[in-house]
């Protein structure tokens, strides 16, 4: 397996999850001290423990991310530009949205787009992810999303909750990297809990990577 990158190049490709409704204080704080052990490029968290999680990493180059419209997407705009100012407020270097799913597949491409642009604002030349949940969305919807994304100046597509139908695909990589260039990151999330899936992503145009297996990947490099 040739992994094309160093074991501290993948381990900065990493955003260390946990986004569990059933979360605790421990667990978020074991979750950050894997982050710090393994500097992996941030912790992501539900928006009541940023601070929480700022607090631990205070004295380190590990970043804050946070959700926002999760998971569903189904939030007003209002709503999600308040969610990223509080989250802001509390620390978050970075935000993960979710579109509004419904609204792009009933072709309201311009509120979708007016959706981003707001959290954009919101976060202030913060890095905002937009997460598209490709698995229910068809090709053109994907294509529509990622055009939307770009004109709202968002910084990475984001292909997942987590929480939908199903994860990142590399199938999905590819078509987002041929629609997006080289000038936005892609983060693919959802079902990535081995090594092998974490290279084959970044392998198809992957710039980062969402999972809870953050350990478990990291061990696998190790033990090569």
């Amino acid at each position: 397996m040739d992994l094309g990158k160093s074991p501290k190049e993948i381990a900065k490709m990493i955003d260390h999850t946990n986004l569990k409704p059933d979360a605790t204080l421990k667990d978020i704080e074991k979750l950050c001290d894997e982050a710090i052990k393994y500097s992996f490029a941030s912790v992501c968290v539900n928006p009541s423990y940023v601070s929480f999680s700022k607090d631990i990493l205070k004295d380190t180059d590990i970043k804050v991310c946070t959700v926002v419209g999760f998971p569903l997407g189904a939030n007003t705009a209002k709503i999600k530009f308040f969610e990223t100012t509080d989250a802001l407020k509390n620390g978050a270097d970075e935000i993960d949205m979710v579109i509004n799913i419904g609204a792009l597949k009933s072709g309201l491409d311009d509120e979708i787009k007016s959706d981003i642009t707001g959290v954009v604002a919101a976060a202030e030349g913060k890095v905002v992810k937009v997460i598209i949940e490709t698995g229910l969305l068809t090709e053109d919807e994907k294509l529509r999303a990622c055009e939307a994304c770009k004109e709202a100046g968002a910084n990475f597509v984001k292909t997942s909750t987590g929480f939908g139908v199903s994860g990142a695909t590399v199938k999905d990589i590819k078509l987002i990297k041929e629609n997006i260039g080289s000038n936005m990151g892609i983060k693919a999330s959802g079902g990535i809990r081995d090594l092998k899936t974490s290279l084959d992503m970044i392998n198809a145009g992957t710039t980062r990577i969402g999972t809870s297996s953050g350990v478990q990947i990291m061990e696998e490099l190790m033990n090569r």
